[in-house]
């Protein structure tokens, strides 16, 4: 997606992707500014923005795409069986720990009674098949990987629990904002019209599959089979429309972010998302772009 961004872009902005293995590291990077907008976990971003760090939210990665996971042939059958057991979340500012907390009142517990653990998302399949943890609350394509590789299963993904669940968030710097507007516009154009073109009707497989050959050998250095699973199976596993950020999602994160003592007080909305650029991107189409091709419009 940054690379048809960069390639087409008719005033010359560009923009380098780079690879984080976990959300510490990317919130480290952004306050730096050794990075000036990136995809984390929507409770992060809204964290950062109540302790004053000058970012927002303009737009979203994905809606759904995480579950939790647990051994295929282990003790824990229903949500009920989690209790007093490790589950490996990826921050405690994280939807992966809300929906957790989430569950557990629909089901009647206390997720205190859970012993939740932070580890970097790419520890946690080998983790749970060691056994060194009993169950995982992650995002794409983490619970696909312990799902293809047999030993995993899917106790159920959040969609179940939390209709229009989301995770990541695009969050920019706010001096970025302010003195380049336009490339900010240009990056959600971007992400809009590649989200459009994943959700493309009758070639929604097709191009989800080319996109997860593609991502798989250039980018995540990742089986591309393995991104395959996460984007068909099923699927809506993980979608990519609507990604306008929408104020009663957000405000519920916030009220759970309270609830669950990761947020000392409230935040409304318009302090950390901006909606211009979203607003801006409504009129977008898919990129106009078929495997084999070598270009995009």
């Amino acid at each position: 997606m940054t690379d048809y961004i960069s390639a087409y872009s008719q005033s010359g902005q560009l923009f380098v992707p780079r690879l984080f293995q976990g959300f510490p590291e990317i919130k480290e990077a952004l306050m730096s500014n050794k990075m000036q907008a990136a995809f984390m976990v929507a409770p992060m971003a809204i964290a950062l923005r109540a302790q004053g760090v000058p970012v927002k939210i303009v737009y979203l990665g994905h809606r759904y795409g995480s579950a939790v996971v647990v051994r295929k042939d282990g003790p824990v059958k229903t949500f009920a069986d989690l209790r007093g057991r490790m589950v490996a979340i990826p921050s405690r500012f994280s939807d992966e720990r809300l929906i957790l907390f989430k569950a557990a009142h629909d089901n009647g517990m206390d997720a205190r009674a859970l012993h939740m653990v932070e580890m970097a998302p790419p520890d946690v399949a080998g983790a749970l098949a060691a056994g060194a943890i009993d169950a995982f609350s992650m995002g794409e394509p983490f619970p696909s990987q312990a799902e293809m590789a047999g030993f995993g299963r899917v106790l159920f993904h959040a969609r179940q629990y939390w209709p229009d669940y989301i995770s990541c968030v695009l969050v920019v710097r706010q001096d970025v904002i302010e003195h380049r507007p336009e490339a900010v516009q240009m990056l959600v154009d971007g992400i809009a019209r590649s989200g459009l073109w994943l959700e493309d009707g009758a070639r929604r497989q097709a191009h989800r599959v080319h996109a997860a050959d593609f991502v798989g050998r250039y980018y995540y250095r990742q089986n591309p089979a393995l991104l395959r699973w996460a984007l068909t199976k099923p699927i809506d596993r993980v979608m990519y429309e609507p990604l306008s950020p929408r104020r009663r999602d957000f405000e519920l994160i916030v009220r759970l972010m309270r609830e669950t003592g990761v947020l000392d007080h409230d935040i409304s909305f318009e302090e950390y998302v901006d909606t211009r650029f979203a607003e801006g991107a409504s009129g977008m189409t898919p990129w106009r772009y078929e495997a084999g091709s070598t270009s995009a419009k």
